[in-house]
């Protein structure tokens, strides 16, 4: 059995009577900060500029796009995931390859 209190009952009673409905009215939670539309759309242009131009990556680890946007690291991962629908890889190094290293890997 659950605690109720009576106040709390009221509270519940009196939104049933005056919405139908015992959800939360829409907009009452925290508004969004950081997670603008022009937040959105800054850190868009910088991802997206990216992808035509080798040597150019904006990692979002070493805060590049958090520094040029004035976000914070984590809402910059944030969008990028939520509302850009795109994935943060981590830049890994390589050996770069030369001529001979790709005719020993072809034979």
């Amino acid at each position: 059995m659950k605690n109720w209190t009576k106040a709390r009952l009221d509270t519940l009673l009196k939104k049933l009577k005056e919405t139908g409905s015992t959800d939360r009215k829409r907009g009452s939670g925290r508004p969004k900060m950081a997670r603008t539309e022009e937040n959105v759309s800054a850190v868009e242009e910088l991802v997206l500029s990216q992808e035509d131009q080798p040597q150019s990556h904006h990692s979002t680890r070493q805060n590049l796009i958090a520094r040029e946007t004035g976000l914070a690291q984590a809402t910059v991962v944030r969008i990028i995931h939520r509302d850009l629908g795109l994935k943060c890889f981590k830049r890994r190094r390589g050996q770069e390859l030369n001529e001979a290293n790709r005719q020993a890997r072809l034979s």
